[in-house]
């Protein structure tokens, strides 16, 4: 797709005025339609809604029209209009269609209907393609620089663990910490790394002289 339009978030298109000529580019949430003319729910994960996509099947080739499944990456260029239906207020009538990338439907198993938590357990790779951990993450988000925007402003400095470290620190006796499990029997997983930096940092001392507990 050759174009001088530059690409516009699909955020700020929601909040357009129609009559001009737009670039769009996202992942395809949704595909509805008929012989005559296809719906497109495009996301490009600016904002949790999506931009209708109108295309005129007799503009653009069966095959490409085909491939256009729900996960497909798009660059859309078209007309920004007002839209005849509802629940949104512009949508593009599409003049060019690219695909950057397909996406198998069976391989990746997530469609428009409402999906359970349980069922996203098994496909923990596609959840934050729905709006429930879409609007979760986008919460914690703003909680977290909420978070450190404070402290930073009160001269506090943020101590940013490694995450990967070397087999030599891992056995450090510096930052190792031994807990004792009363309970059952059971499998249980703890990561550490960070409290053992932490404490290394506030205290000056090993992990086992270390006063937090």
């Amino acid at each position: 797709m050759e174009t001088t339009v530059k690409r516009t978030k699909i955020k700020d298109l929601l909040k357009s005025e129609p009559g001009m000529e737009v670039l769009a580019k996202g992942w395809v949430r949704t595909k509805r339609g008929n012989k005559q003319v296809k719906f497109i729910a495009l996301n490009d994960g600016s904002t949790i809604n999506n931009i209708q996509i109108v295309a005129d099947t007799s503009l653009f080739d069966e095959d490409l029209i085909r491939r256009i499944t729900t996960g497909s990456s798009l660059a859309v260029r078209g007309e920004l209009v007002a839209s005849l239906g509802s629940g949104q207020a512009v949508e593009i009538q599409a003049k060019e269609i690219e695909i950057y990338g397909e996406c198998d439907p069976m391989r990746y198993p997530l469609q428009k209907k409402d999906t359970s938590l349980e069922y996203l357990r098994s496909v923990a790779h596609m959840r934050l393609r729905t709006n429930t951990f879409g609007a979760v993450l986008r919460v914690r988000n703003a909680m977290a620089f909420a978070i450190h925007k404070f402290f930073n402003e009160k001269g506090f400095v943020y101590l940013h663990t490694p995450i990967i470290i070397g087999q030599h620190e891992a056995q450090s006796i510096l930052l190792r910490k031994t807990f004792e499990v009363s309970q059952r029997k059971g499998t249980a997983l703890l990561h550490v790394n960070s409290l053992g930096y932490h404490e290394a940092y506030l205290n000056g001392k090993p992990v086992s002289q270390a006063v937090l507990t």
